[in-house]
């Protein structure tokens, strides 16, 4: 049978009998003993009881400090802590704060041991006559002890216990005290103290201490300011110099007193400090507390919420914020103040906050993915013109807004799908200003997709019969959907989400739909349209976003932290191509034109969305990309003509115009200085392509032209209304692509119909009366075909293409 478990002794003859058991078995040191009157009749074997109950060796809880979130430059973003404490060793503490700390708190704390034996008897004697706990006694080893508790304290009944007014809970603290005095040397105790002890003023530790009230740390202290925090540490709130000056000073006094008749100072020390002034305001400093604080707020929480995904800082979300507040960390990012000051300072000069549209715009580095600046219109807070939702990254963060619309830009996926296939850079489609492609279908990663009843019209002129450049340069919607359809759809969602598009509202990736080249496809954000476009300028290589370099431990170890993740997505000549022809956007007559500068290539895409509810523009030169959008963020979305923007009434609203100088301001201010870059020139194949010849079938039938194509494995499509040309009317004008580009295999090529308009009449040579004319043998000979267009040099059909 099990022996049966004692009662558990009453907390005071615990008290009584642990002394006595301790005193008796030489365990406490020297000057712990206390009268032993009125404990006659208690057996060993109720103390043994009573013993067995009592805790043994202190478990030290980590401290708790502060986690710093620094720039580039190392200069501080943010302070994250439940405790503003930065731990330090004994050689950072002025020795003048040791000698405060003991004059005052403990002055016999070398002298005895884990208790004052004097000091603790007069406590016990007055609380006894007064009937409770009111009067402290305790040592400096047993502060150290409490505060160690209540450190180590999880939840509320555990903190409670700890701070509890109880004989049981001082006489926990003596068993623990005595633990720690055998075998931590006094000035580790004080260490130890000193770090912990709370000092007002959001100050934990007397390294935040000096930094708050001085703009000092702990090694530089001087007499007068450490007298000061030795005296703070017994009520921090009543003796706060920052709000009580009076109490403040009297208490300091009180210290130094102290020191002076210990022997610890002289008088003429004693008196000079108290003389001095208790605290310069304009020195004081207040830590701010979270990202709110920062003075980049939405990069700083979109930081704290990538650092929340790793989870070599707990295993739970709640486990990684608390390590993340506590454990003292330097983390160090890839902001760079510089750029994002040029950034803040571009969405400034081109919006306000009270504007009812907003701005945003996101710069990142090609080959790296360093997110080097992060701004917007509407600064953080929760007033009016305020706001928590951050425009340029996804709903899945903490704040995230979610994007919007992207518009044109999604062309540029459209021209690196179709170059990867073999599209040359000149290759023509017609393309009129109204385009019915009511149930056309569409190629998917599944099938097939169609819309019933779709009209697509373009919002710029452009030539008839535009080269993939020419389309891109005036962004040509019928030109890049007719494209998007000979490609298929399935090509240009797998290269878009290689570069990280998806949906920044569901996560999902992008809806392969007929409009999908038009940015119809999902919500897009800056920071996702910047890190697309830097994969352009990488020559192919997509690099995921990076705001997070480095993070080191308290004690300045690397701690593992997702690094740079890049991976080529598309060869360099394709990228090269779709540099090649999105440089020529930014060059006069583009869409871009207006914002080329200095003498580095540059590459861009505008982007509009229906009902202008968004504009863009994303562009890059070799070293930076960036992508800025204005849109409405209010639900649901409206047209931008008519709202405020700049602290006007927007009359027209445009990627290249609204977006675009946000954009160029930045970009020009970021690459200033830097030497010049060019862009890779594209290699033959890259620009010829790879297509398949067309046969030349100008001037036949419908049907003879069908089966001549249909043979070669194309399929064919005739378009609905006929075109003016020389060719006889009901026959083949021209194809859409044309003859002398040739089309990819298995492409639909349209046929255009002639409407005869500019068949020339019938010449009748003139004939002498009376002399017939006359006929050769072998009839007429043969003309030479109308309509016949030389190739290009660079076409590789080049010189027998054959007519248009």
């Amino acid at each position: 049978m099990h022996r049966s478990e004692p009662a558990r002794p009453h907390a005071l003859r615990s008290v009584l009998l642990f002394l006595l058991v301790s005193a008796l078995s030489g365990a406490l040191v020297a000057g712990l003993a206390l009268p032993l009157a009125g404990l006659a009749g208690v057996t060993t074997e109720t103390a043994h009881n009573t013993v067995q109950y009592l805790p043994q060796d202190l478990e030290i809880a980590p401290t708790r400090q502060a986690t710093v979130i620094l720039a580039n430059d190392d200069s501080r973003i943010a302070t994250l802590y439940e405790e503003n404490r930065t731990e330090v060793t004994l050689k950072q503490i002025n020795p003048i704060m040791l000698k405060a700390i003991v004059a005052i708190e403990d002055d016999r704390f070398y002298e005895h041991g884990a208790l004052d034996a004097k000091g603790t008897l007069r406590a016990l004697l007055r609380n006894q006559s007064g009937g409770g706990v009111s009067q402290g006694g305790s040592s400096i080893t047993q502060q150290y002890v409490k505060l160690s508790l209540v450190a180590k304290a999880k939840t509320p009944q555990e903190r409670q216990a700890a701070t509890a007014d109880s004989y049981e809970r001082k006489f926990t603290e003596l068993r623990y005290a005595i633990a720690v005095e055998q075998k931590v040397a006094k000035e580790e105790i004080l260490r130890r103290y000193l770090n912990l002890a709370f000092f007002g003023g959001r100050s934990y530790g007397v390294e935040a201490a000096a930094k708050h009230y001085f703009g000092v740390p702990a090694s530089k202290l001087n007499l007068q300011q450490a007298a000061l925090l030795a005296g703070l540490v017994k009520n921090p709130v009543g003796y706060d110099p920052t709000d009580n000056p009076k109490k403040a000073k009297t208490r300091r006094d009180t210290v130094l007193v102290r020191m002076r008749d210990l022997g610890m100072i002289s008088a003429k020390q004693a008196t000079a400090a108290m003389k001095t002034a208790v605290i310069d305001p304009r020195k004081v400093q207040v830590v701010p507390n979270g990202c709110a604080s920062s003075p980049y707020p939405f990069f700083c929480d979109y930081v704290r919420a990538k650092l929340k995904e790793n989870p070599v800082f707990g295993k739970t979300k709640d486990d990684r914020e608390d390590y993340i507040q506590t454990a003292g960390l330097t983390i160090r990012t890839s902001l760079d103040p510089k750029m994002q000051a040029a950034a803040q300072k571009s969405i400034d000069q081109h919006s306000k906050p009270t504007d009812s549209a907003v701005a945003a715009i996101t710069v990142v580095e090609p080959t790296t993915g360093l997110v080097k600046a992060m701004a917007q219109s509407k600064p953080y807070g929760f007033k009016k013109n305020q706001t928590a939702y951050n425009y340029n990254v996804e709903k899945s963060y903490p704040g995230g807004f979610g994007g919007f619309q992207n518009g044109s830009t999604m062309k540029a996926f459209t021209i690196a799908a179709a170059i990867q296939k073999g599209v040359p850079l000149n290759y023509r489609i017609n393309s009129p200003q109204v385009l019915d492609m009511s149930g056309q279908d569409f190629k998917t990663c599944t099938g097939v997709t169609s819309d019933p009843d779709y009209t697509p019209k373009n919002s710029t002129r452009t030539v008839p019969d535009p080269s993939m450049i020419d389309a891109a340069r005036a962004s040509t919607n019928t030109y890049f959907l007719q494209l998007s359809q000979q490609v298929g759809l399935c090509p240009i969602a797998t290269l878009a989400a290689k570069m990280g598009m998806r949906d920044a509202q569901t996560e999902d990736p992008l809806e392969q739909v007929p409009s999908m080249t038009l940015g119809s496809a999902g919500l897009i954000t800056p920071m996702m349209m910047s890190s697309a476009y830097a994969t352009f300028a990488a020559r192919g290589v997509f690099c995921n976003p990076q705001v997070i370099t480095a993070v080191a431990s308290v004690r300045g170890k690397s701690i593992a932290t997702p690094g740079r993740s890049c991976k080529p997505v598309m060869t360099p000549q394709v990228a090269d191509g779709v540099n090649y022809v999105l440089h020529q956007v930014m060059e006069p007559g583009g869409t871009g034109g207006k914002l080329k500068f200095g003498r580095s290539d540059l590459g861009g895409k505008t982007g509009t969305t229906d009902d202008n509810k968004a504009v863009w523009f994303a562009g890059y030169s070799s070293k930076y990309a960036a992508a800025s959008v204005v849109a409405d963020a209010t639900p649901p979305a409206r047209n931008l003509i008519g709202q405020t923007f700049n602290g006007r009434k927007l009359r027209d609203a445009s990627g290249s115009g609204t977006a675009g100088p946000i954009w160029e301001a930045v970009m020009r201010s970021i690459l200033k200085g830097l030497p010049s870059s060019k862009f890779v020139q594209p290699d033959e194949k890259t620009i010829r392509g790879n297509v398949k010849d067309l046969p030349a079938v100008k001037g036949m039938t419908p049907e003879q032209a069908t089966a001549q194509l249909e043979a070669l494995g194309f399929k064919v499509a005739i378009a609905e209304t006929q075109v003016d040309s020389d060719a006889v009317a009901g026959t083949v004008a021209y194809t859409s692509p044309r003859t002398e580009d040739g089309a990819l295999p298995g492409a639909t090529v349209t046929l255009w119909l002639s409407n005869g308009s500019k068949v020339p009449p019938p010449v009748t040579p003139p004939v002498t009366p009376g002399i017939p004319p006359v006929i050769p043998p072998n009839g007429p000979p043969p003309t030479k075909p109308t309509g016949h267009v030389p190739c290009p040099p660079w076409n590789p059909k080049f010189p027998n293409c054959g007519g248009r």
